[in-house]
């Protein structure tokens, strides 16, 4: 199971070319090893590397042959999974538990325990172990954002109860995950701390001032020689507390308004990680096609949809020539898993995702060959993966927006992955092509 990075910082780590490990190292957690940031995540499969101690001098055992330590059990328990056998990796899970493990094997142990309840629809249990990995063992939350294999968690309402503990930061759940949503929030309102910094300080001195002329006041009632103004005196006081009245408001309204976006940045994150499957059959997330493509997210029945994208194929060749990517979402529909599961960890047919914010610059580049080849496999309409997590996302943007969940619906992304445009129904082919500027386009530039 996907591993969160810093959990691995406390150990001296290497990395090797070759799966199989040396008759003096022992491998760790081989059948999953990920790099994981906010918003895009740097997969690296078992088949091409391996994660090793590199402080380890004992030599190698089989997981099979000794169940006595917490590692074991664990690398165990990952071999079981891989093997279909979720029961028994279970039961391994549960006994690294119960073997006084060390930060990092009881954050491997309830990470992959979390996974295999999830694998058996048992949205409570997994939120309880992902709770605790967040909570108590230092879980970046991109994490559960990213792996494939708690997607069907991710449609359940558990997993929503989770997301917004880690948003509003209760009880130190997921604080990374919050601090990373409000450096976002700082980029794209840059000016929201200057405006909260004047309003405490204005509010504050019409609260001192009130404090001083509400005495003074009391004496004006009062009346007699040296009595201040009484007209004068009420409206300085009337200034003050309308002033102090007015700037906390506008204090409190900025805050809901910075929810409000830490909410809709949160639902950003999510989108981007919702999979598609290419005309080529290879499995991407929306973050990678970012730069390249306007998806054009088409949900509701059945009917509606066949008929919007007859309409599009219409306009095929300058709707193509803006970028836009056909995603139909049909409610309700049930689609039979194309790949087969072999463990934890995406199919070998996935793409790499991009490096995130976090990282080194240069690690956000692509090669130009593979960003070649994935736009050479785009083509006018992709296929949905984890159909439930995308309802779920769907059904979450309409209750923000307003509308009735289950509705038809049509959500526009720039070529950044945020949403464009949304609206009920079906969208105006004509009217898109009007309003979206060709790919090379400068307006398209702005967008990325």
């Amino acid at each position: 199971m996907a591993m969160a990075a810093q959990a691995l910082h406390q150990q001296c780590l290497c990395f090797s070319s070759n799966p199989i490990t040396t008759s003096t190292t022992r491998p760790w957690l081989p059948a999953r090893t990920t790099t994981l940031t906010f918003f895009q995540v740097h997969k690296k499969f078992a088949h091409h590397i391996s994660l090793i101690p590199c402080s380890s001098s004992s030599t190698s055992q089989s997981p099979e042959a000794n169940t006595e330590t917490a590692e074991s059990c664990v690398n165990l328990g990952l071999q079981l999974f891989s093997k279909g056998r979720v029961k028994d990796a279970l039961v391994q899970f549960e006994t690294a538990l119960n073997l006084d493990p060390n930060p990092i094997e009881a954050q491997a142990a309830l990470y992959n325990k979390a996974c295999c309840h999830a694998y058996r629809g048992e949205g409570r249990k997994a939120a309880d172990c992902l709770r605790t990995c967040l909570r108590e063992y230092n879980l970046k939350f991109g994490t559960i954002l990213n792996d494939p294999d708690l997607a069907s968690f991710r449609a359940l309402p558990e997993y929503k109860e989770l997301q917004e503990e880690a948003r509003i930061g209760g009880e130190d759940i997921g604080y990374s995950f919050r601090r990373d949503l409000k450096l976002i929030s700082e980029v794209q309102a840059p000016f929201r701390g200057v405006r909260r910094f004047f309003y405490v300080a204005f509010s504050a001195a019409a609260g001192i001032s009130t404090f001083f002329t509400v005495p003074r006041l009391f004496r004006a009632f009062a009346g007699g020689d040296g009595a201040p103004d009484l007209l004068e005196t009420a409206g300085n006081v009337a200034i003050n507390v309308g002033g102090f009245t007015v700037l906390v408001a506008l204090f409190l309204w900025e805050n809901k308004k910075e929810e409000e976006q830490l909410a809709q940045i949160s639902r950003n994150e999510s989108l981007s990680r919702l999979p598609l499957r290419l005309s080529t059959n290879r499995v991407v997330e929306l973050v990678q096609l970012r730069d390249t493509v306007r998806p054009v997210i088409l949900a509701g029945k059945k009917e509606t949809v066949s008929s919007s994208m007859q309409q599009a194929a219409r306009f095929r060749t300058d709707l193509l020539s803006r970028g836009v990517l056909l995603v139909p979402v049909i409610w309700g529909e049930v689609r039979a898993p194309q790949t087969e599961k072999k463990g934890f960890g995406t199919p070998s047919k996935a793409a790499a995702a991009l490096p995130s914010i976090g990282e080194d610059f240069e690690k956000r580049t692509q090669s130009i060959t593979a960003k070649s080849k994935l736009k050479a496999e785009i083509r006018f309409k992709a296929e949905i993966v984890s159909p439930e997590e995308w309802e779920s996302w769907i059904r979450d943007q309409q209750k923000s927006e307003g509308v009735t969940p289950g509705e038809d619906v049509y959500i526009i992304l720039r070529l950044d992955g945020r949403v464009r445009r949304s609206g009920k129904g079906m969208p105006d082919w004509q009217q898109i092509l009007q309003e979206l500027p060709p790919v090379e386009a400068l307006l398209s530039k702005l967008e990325r």
